[in-house]
C-alpha cells in the first residue's frame, strides 16, 4: 500500500504522457486521475490505520548505490512526519488534477499537463518519503525540474520559459548549498542514512569543521548549508524572487507548487532535520530570523500588487516565513500545523482565483475586475472562507494554526523569539488588510470590465466548484479537528520519533501558557486590518490612490518588491552577461577558435590561396619550377656525398 502512494501518480503521468502522443484527450485524464485519486485515498487510509496508532514502517526497495562504505538504498520511509506530508500532497494534487479537467478544457496539450502534474506528484512524495539524503535529493530535484515544466507550460509566451528559466536557476542556487550540506553530513557521520545521521549527532555537538583555514562548528555549517537548499525551495528572502513570476503557469500549478506541495518542501526539510537542528542552536536563531524577516517583507509587497495571482504567492511566502519562524524557536509541531492547514485554504484562494480568472476572460489585473460578486457567488463565498481562514479569523483554520506559532514564539522568551513574535504580529495585519483589498477590489465596487467581459461572466463548472468546495471543507474543519492531535498538550503521543525537541525545552507546553492578552492580540489585529480595508477599499475606494501619491517613495518600495530583481539584475545578471560576452567573443571566437578550427582552416585557405597563384597555366613558368628542382635536388645529392 505505501508503495502504491508514491509509484500511482507516477504511473498515472506515464499513462497520461502515452496518451499526449496519442492526441487522446480523455484517456490522459483516465490515466491522470485515477493514480492521484487513488494515491490520495490510500495515503488518508495509511494515515488513519498507522500514523494515528503510532506504527512506523520502512518499506526496502532496493540497492541503489554500493561503492566501498558508500552505500545507498531506495527505501520509503513511513513515519508521522512522511504521512502527513502524503495526505497534504496528495489531497491537494488531486484536487488539482480535478480541477484543470475544467480549467484547461480549451488547451491543446491538455495530456502533457496532466502528465507534468504527475510527474510532479510522484517526485513530491518520493522527496517526503525518503529515507535518506541522497533519496531526498532525488526528489528535491525532481520537483525542481516538474517546476520547471510546468511554470514554463504556456513556452510558447517569452514570459513563461524566463518565469521557468528563473526558478530553476533561482532554486540551483539554494541546492547547491543543499548538495554541500549532505558532502558535510556524510564526512562527519560516513553516512547518508537519516537514522544513522540523528544517533551520531550528540556525539558531534563540539565537533568542529575547517573550511578555508577557519575551524567553524561541524553542525552548525552544516545546518546552514542545508537551510540554504530550504530557503530556495520555500522562497524564502533572498531566494524568493521566482516565486511571483512562476505565477506565469497555469492557475492549477500556482495552486499546486505554492500551497501545498513545492514550498513546503523547506518546511519539511527542516522539521525532518529537527533531531540535528535541537543541537545547532545558531542555526535556529538564523531560521527564526529569516523566516520572520520573510512573514513581513512578504507581506508589504502583497499590500501593493494588482495581479490577483501575485498577491496570493505573496501571500504564500509571507505564510512560509511563519512556520519557518515556529520551526526556529522549536515548535515543529506548529510548522507543521500550519503547513498543513495552509495547504487547504491557500489552495482554495489559488484555484478560486483561478475561478476569478476563468469566469473574467483570463483577466488576472484586479484593478479590471469589481461588482462580480452576484455573478459567481459560489466562487465569491469560497473566497471568503480561505481568507476568514488565512486572516486567522475564529473558527477557521488558520486560526488555530497561526495564532499557536505566535504563542510558541512569544513563549520562547528570547530576544530571537521576541522579535519574531513582534514581525508575526505586523505580518497579521497586513495579511488581514492585503487579503480583504483582494476580495474588495474584485468582487466590490463598480464593475471596471468592459460590457463584453462583464456580459461573458458566469460560474464555473462543477469539476471545478466541486474541489474547491472540498478545499473549503479543509480550510473550516482542519483547525480545530487537528489542534488537540498536532500541538495539544498530548503532541509527543502524536509525533513520537519524527519530531524530536530538546527534552530541556517545553516550547510546545508553555505556549499554552501565554498570557490572555497574547492569544487575543492576533485576532484584534486581523480585525482592524480588515476592518481597514472595507473602509478604503470598500467604501472609500478614491482614497487608496491618494494614499499611494502621499506614501509614493514607500508604495514604490514595496510595489517595485524592494528592488531585489533590480538589484539582484545589477550585481549578479549584467555582471555575469557581461563576463559571458567577453568569454565568448575574446576567448571562444578570438581565442579558442581563432587559433583553433577557425585558425587552421584560415591557414589552409590562404596556402592553398598561394599554391593556386603558382598556377599561372604558362610553360615557361613550370620549365622554370622544374629547373630549381633539379638544381635543389643536385645540391642535396652533392652535399650528402
Amino acid at each position: 500500500m505505501i508503495s502504491a502512494i508514491v509509484f500511482l501518480p507516477l504511473l498515472g503521468a506515464i499513462g497520461a504522457g502515452i496518451a499526449s502522443l496519442m492526441k487522446n484527450d480523455t484517456l490522459g485524464y483516465v490515466f491522470s486521475l485515477t493514480g492521484v485519486l487513488l494515491s490520495a485515498m490510500l495515503g488518508w487510509v495509511v494515515f488513519i490505520t498507522m500514523a494515528i496508532p503510532g506504527i512506523d514502517q520502512t518499506v526496502f526497495l532496493a540497492s541503489w548505490i554500493n561503492v566501498g562504505s558508500f552505500q545507498v538504498d531506495w527505501a520509503l520511509r513511513f513515519d508521522t512526519l512522511t504521512a502527513v506530508m502524503v495526505i497534504v500532497v496528495t489531497t491537494v494534487s488531486a484536487m488539482v488534477h480535478v480541477y484543470s479537467v475544467g480549467y484547461m478544457s480549451h488547451d491543446k496539450s491538455k495530456p502533457r499537463f496532466m502528465a507534468y502534474l504527475g510527474l510532479f506528484t510522484f517526485a513530491m512524495l518520493m522527496l517526503v518519503t525518503a529515507d535518506n539524503l541522497v533519496q531526498l535529493f532525488f526528489g528535491w530535484e525532481g520537483v525542481g525540474v516538474a517546476s520547471y515544466l510546468l511554470i514554463g507550460f504556456w513556452y510558447q509566451r517569452p514570459s513563461a520559459h524566463q518565469a521557468a528559466m528563473k526558478a530553476f536557476v533561482v532554486n540551483r542556487v539554494g541546492d547547491f548549498g543543499f548538495a554541500l550540506g549532505i558532502f558535510a553530513l556524510f564526512h562527519l557521520t560516513g553516512s547518508v542514512q537519516l537514522d544513522v545521521i540523528f544517533q551520531s549527532v550528540p556525539d558531534l555537538v563540539n565537533s568542529q569543521i575547517t573550511i578555508l583555514g577557519y575551524a567553524m562548528p561541524a553542525l552548525e555549517v552544516a545546518g546552514i548549508l542545508l537551510f540554504i537548499g530550504a530557503m530556495g525551495k520555500s522562497a524564502q528572502l533572498g531566494l524568493h524572487t521566482w516565486l511571483p513570476d512562476a505565477m506565469e503557469g497555469p492557475t492549477p500549478v500556482s495552486a499546486l507548487i505554492h500551497a501545498a506541495t513545492m514550498v513546503t518542501a523547506g518546511v519539511f526539510l527542516v522539521c525532518r532535520l529537527s533531531p540535528m537542528l535541537e543541537y545547532a542552536p545558531f542555526t535556529r536563531d538564523v531560521i527564526t530570523v529569516v523566516g520572520a524577516l520573510t512573514a513581513i517583507f512578504a507581506a508589504t509587497i502583497g499590500l501593493t500588487q494588482f495581479d490577483i495571482k501575485r498577491v496570493i504567492a505573496y501571500s504564500t511566502c509571507s505564510q512560509l516565513g511563519y512556520m519557518f519562524f515556529a520551526a526556529g524557536v522549536s515548535a515543529y509541531p506548529a510548522a507543521m500545523f500550519h503547513l498543513t492547514t495552509h495547504a487547504f485554504f491557500k489552495a482554495l484562494l489559488f484555484l478560486g482565483a483561478g475561478s476569478v480568472i476563468h469566469a473574467m476572460s483570463d483577466e488576472q489585473d484586479m484593478r479590471n475586475m469589481g461588482g462580480i460578486w452576484h455573478k459567481i457567488p459560489f466562487t465569491y463565498a469560497m473566497m471568503w472562507i480561505g481568507s476568514l481562514a488565512l486572516a486567522g479569523i475564529p473558527f477557521f483554520a488558520g486560526y488555530y494554526s497561526k495564532d499557536m506559532i505566535l504563542e510558541a514564539a512569544y513563549a520562547a522568551h528570547t530576544p530571537i523569539g521576541n522579535f519574531a513574535w513582534v514581525m508575526g504580529i505586523a505580518a497579521a495585519f497586513l495579511t488581514a488588510f492585503y487579503s480583504w483589498r483582494l476580495l474588495m477590489m474584485t468582487f466590490h465596487g463598480k464593475p471596471r470590465a468592459s460590457a463584453e467581459v462583464m456580459s461573458h461572466i458566469h460560474e464555473s463548472p462543477l469539476v471545478m466548484t466541486i474541489p474547491l468546495f472540498i478545499l473549503a471543507i479543509g480550510a473550516v474543519l482542519s483547525g480545530w479537528m487537528f489542534y488537540e492531535l498536532f500541538v495539544g498538550h498530548h503532541w509527543y503521543d502524536f509525533w513520537r520519533q519524527s519530531i524530536f525537541i530538546d527534552p530541556a525545552n517545553n516550547i510546545m507546553d508553555d505556549a499554552h501558557h501565554v498570557p490572555k492578552w497574547v492569544k487575543l492580540l492576533p485576532l484584534f489585529i486581523s480585525l482592524a486590518g480588515i476592518g481597514l480595508a472595507i473602509i478604503i477599499y470598500g467604501m472609500m475606494p478614491s482614497v487608496a490612490g491618494g494614499i499611494a501619491r502621499l506614501f509614493r517613495p514607500i508604495h514604490q518600495l514595496f510595489y517595485r518588491k524592494w528592488y531585489f530583481d533590480e538589484i539582484y539584475d545589477a550585481v549578479f545578471v549584467r555582471p555575469a552577461v557581461e563576463i559571458g560576452r567577453v568569454l565568448w567573443i575574446r576567448g571562444d571566437k578570438d581565442t579558442i577558435d581563432g587559433f583553433g578550427p577557425d585558425g587552421i582552416s584560415n591557414t589552409v585557405n590562404r596556402f592553398s590561396a598561394f599554391c593556386s597563384r603558382m598556377q599561372s597555366g604558362y610553360v615557361f613558368h613550370y620549365a622554370f619550377a622544374m629547373l630549381i628542382g633539379v638544381i635543389a635536388l643536385l645540391a642535396w645529392y652533392i652535399r650528402s656525398l
